[in-house]
């Protein structure tokens, strides 16, 4: 036996015996794998098990729409364990992961005479890095698009993740995590991270998927789904990625949600087959392309292959 399963399955072992599974291309025992409703790739399902073995927070990054929040949620049922989800946004501070202190509150209380006041945990609210902590049972804890706050943020959370532990000043008391929680971080890249913080990360990037797996992903959504309207909706959406220029290009969930579109009006296949190559605007674009900028220039293009057609 290979040592990477002997160590996945000594983690098992203790931690989550019923949910190993079993790559039959590669042959290796693994803890997470492509389900019925999320394809994951070899390397993608190795980076889950190196972060969960090296106990290390498995950063995420890739391109927006390619499934890096589904993975946690696909992650934490695989294991059969609960999902908290820590939603960063541009305001977002390190510090309410732990806990907010609503001293405002505890003032007003105190000039009402409530009793609570006497007790000033009665003013302290958990943050989800405390609530993955205070869990008897693991947890996967998402922190997800940790590029969207403040550059200081993941220096802010370095010793709580790494040591698993925090200091609550007003009950100077120490949290530490009951059972090690499972943390996915995901990133779109829109700023640097620190070094100190990608140390302490396992990092994997989500390359955008090759034509061969994102028709697995299409048929992951739409089992039923017509072949030759997959073939050509794909050939129209891989062209518009291609157009040099472009400034969003369509992702993963955009080709979802035009198939779905396509599936719902009941378009017929020789629209998509027998579409104008001049015409550079695919029916019903608006689930593709989401900026004025790109329309027009997916236009110009249409306007040159026209002008060149015709000399």
């Amino acid at each position: 036996m290979c040592v990477g399963c002997v160590a996945v399955g000594a983690w098992l072992k203790y931690a989550l015996p019923q949910h190993s599974t079993t790559n039959v291309s590669s042959g290796r025992c693994m803890i997470f794998d492509s389900t019925d409703s999320y394809i994951s790739t070899d390397e993608l399902s190795m980076a889950v098990d190196a972060a969960v073995k090296l106990e290390r927070p498995l950063l995420v990054k890739g391109e927006p729409g390619t499934g890096k929040t589904l993975l946690a949620e696909e992650v934490a049922k695989t294991l059969g364990v609960p999902l908290i989800q820590w939603h960063i946004k541009s305001q977002t501070k390190a510090s309410q992961g732990l806990y907010e202190y609503d001293a405002v509150s505890r003032l007003r209380d105190s000039q009402l005479g409530d009793d609570r006041v006497q007790d000033i945990r009665n003013y302290i609210k958990r943050g989800k890095l405390w609530e993955a902590f205070a869990s008897e049972e693991k947890v996967v804890l998402l922190i997800d698009e940790i590029d969207k706050a403040d550059i200081e943020f993941p220096n802010d959370l370095l010793q709580e993740l790494d040591r698993m532990e925090f200091y609550v000043y007003e009950t100077q008391e120490t949290i530490s995590a009951i059972t090690r929680p499972v943390v996915v971080i995901t990133s779109n890249n829109e700023k640097e991270l620190p070094d100190a913080f990608l140390r302490r990360c396992f990092f994997h990037y989500i390359n955008f998927p090759d034509r061969e797996t994102m028709q697995q992903i299409v048929e992951v959504h739409f089992p039923e789904i017509k072949h030759d309207l997959v073939k050509e909706a794909m050939d129209i959406f891989f062209d518009v990625r291609k157009v040099p220029g472009l400034k969003k290009k369509p992702s993963t969930s955009e080709l979802i949600d035009w198939l779905k579109l396509l599936m719902a009006d009941d378009i017929p296949d020789e629209i998509l087959t027998n579409r104008d190559p001049s015409k550079a605007i695919p029916p019903l674009y608006g689930a593709l392309v989401k900026n004025e900028q790109d329309v027009h220039l997916l236009e110009r293009l249409a306007f040159m292959n026209r002008r060149d057609s015709r000399g």
